[in-house]
């Protein structure tokens, strides 16, 4: 994935009956790190009082074993934030514990609402004061505002309410709570660790604890966890047309390759694309590399398909930091090479394939190109693992506008000349398709074809996008 490309959403995390809660719900974090590197939270229950932290940065950054102690009980819930409706502050980070309807309530979302617009001025034509910028916040005043005689009421009537995207882990004093929409848009599993129930965005989560993964969530399931182990399942009504929508994204970029998303394997998922990637665009080359780390799956399977030698080409700079310091301005292309840096003694006079996962603005794989062609690449070929992106994504995804997706308005042979690559190969639709092996319907592959599961406001997503996004508070 390219520097100028999708952003991460957010990452969940939940389990209940277990001692360390909130040191597993700490690990559950750093092994979701990849979905949002904002700000992290946990929130924990003894089952009378809750103790809650968040803050800016990593997982690592937020929390050290002084916080960790101090987030006491057997239950907890976590989050990870990349923010893709509210601006970037700590005010915004999750999860979000409130008092709501005399239940103290944690909630963590992944995801955004469709209709947060629309929702939000109910809400406050009904006198509903908001503390976050956030569409999650919405979830926990329709919770305050509806009618109904227990808590298990209030979540079924208000999620009903809510459209688009989301995922949820929510918490009380005695319950622990996961939720999927109704279209299945956001992955959320259920596990099992030392006889305590765990919920999670991916297994990755899992395997880092040492937990069984059980399942999936259904989409439109709600999952009530009680305080004595007891489960319950209900289903929020299917809405109309009925289908299925499950990112496809999860499974080209975001879902770590470790991960079984949506009942796949990640890592064999994106080699079957680079496979496929290889049969309808093959390429005269000597060598086939990847833009690491999302990249690396998918140019195997066309290494191996195609018969290229697959190498080590470029070399990813892990340890860059969320404080680096930016170069000036004449060293333009230093921001490209500090993250990931050609190696020349393998690409010098080598015509190479470069894979990666997709192409959202162009403009870092423009300096990527040149990079290497400086590095001495005889020819680059630049082939993509999926579809061109033509279309806004409404449900969780960071590029809200078509006009910021280079496809949305040119053709393959005009982005191949914007990027000065040799040539330029996308996985076609039917390509994608086919390696899923189900009916477009399973998932929601709106981002190439424009066929939205839920309606949406791309105006009103405009303007969420005009808002200051670089503004952070920080706690002392």
């Amino acid at each position: 994935m390219s520097e100028d490309g999708i952003k991460e959403y957010c990452g969940l995390f939940g389990i209940s009956h277990h001692p360390e809660a909130a040191r597993l719900t700490y690990l559950g974090l750093y092994a979701l790190q990849h979905r949002g590197e904002e700000s992290a939270g946990i929130v924990s229950t003894d089952g009378e009082i809750m103790f809650a932290y968040k803050g800016m940065g990593l997982v690592s950054e937020v929390f050290d074993e002084e916080k960790i102690k101090k987030l006491k009980g057997s239950a907890a819930i976590g989050h990870v934030r990349y923010s893709t409706t509210g601006s970037s502050l700590l005010r915004n980070a999750q999860p979000i514990l409130v008092d709501c309807a005399g239940y103290r309530v944690a909630i963590g979302h992944n995801g955004n609402l469709t209709n947060a617009a629309e929702l939000r001025r109910q809400l406050e034509e009904k006198g509903a004061l908001f503390q976050t910028t956030t569409d999650s916040e919405i979830i926990v005043h329709l919770l305050a505002h509806e009618a109904g005689t227990s808590f298990e009421d209030r979540i079924m009537s208000s999620l009903i309410k809510a459209k688009g995207a989301f995922s949820l882990v929510l918490m009380t004093q005695d319950l622990l709570i996961g939720v999927r929409d109704p279209y299945g848009f956001r992955p959320l599993a259920l596990g099992q660790f030392d006889g305590a129930y765990v919920l999670a965005s991916e297994s990755c989560a899992f395997d880092l604890i040492g937990a069984k993964f059980i399942r999936e969530l259904e989409p439109g399931e709600v999952l009530f966890i009680d305080g004595k182990k007891k489960m319950k399942s209900l289903m929020l009504p299917r809405l109309s047309p009925a289908r299925d929508a499950a990112c496809i994204f999860e499974l080209i970029y975001f879902a770590r390759p470790d991960s079984t998303i949506f009942g796949w394997s990640v890592q064999r998922f994106r080699e079957e694309l680079g496979s496929r990637l290889a049969k309808e665009h093959p390429a005269g080359a000597d060598l086939v590399i990847a833009v690491p780390d999302s990249g690396n799956s998918a140019a195997l399977g066309y290494s191996r398909t195609s018969g290229i030698p697959f190498e080590i080409g470029m070399i990813r700079n892990h340890y860059i930091g969320r404080t680096f310091i930016q170069p000036t301005q004449d060293l333009r292309d230093f921001k490209v090479r500090v993250k990931l840096n050609p190696v020349r003694q393998i690409i010098e006079g080598k015509r190479v394939v470069v894979v990666d996962d997709s192409i959202v603005r162009g403009t870092t794989s423009k300096m990527r190109v040149h990079a290497l062609k400086q590095a001495g690449a005889k020819e680059v070929h630049m082939r993509i693992s999926c579809p061109p992106i033509k279309f806004p994504c409404p449900y969780g995804i960071d590029f809200p506008t078509s006009e910021e997706l280079i496809a949305s308005n040119r053709k393959v042979e005009d982005i191949r000349k914007f990027l000065g690559a040799d040539s330029l190969g996308y996985l076609s639709m039917e390509g994608l398709l086919d390696v899923a092996k189900n009916h477009h319907d399973k998932f929601c592959s709106a981002c190439f074809s424009g066929d939205y599961a839920v309606s949406f406001d791309e105006n009103a997503m405009r303007r969420s996008k005009d808002k200051p996004r670089n503004v952070y508070y920080f706690e002392e």
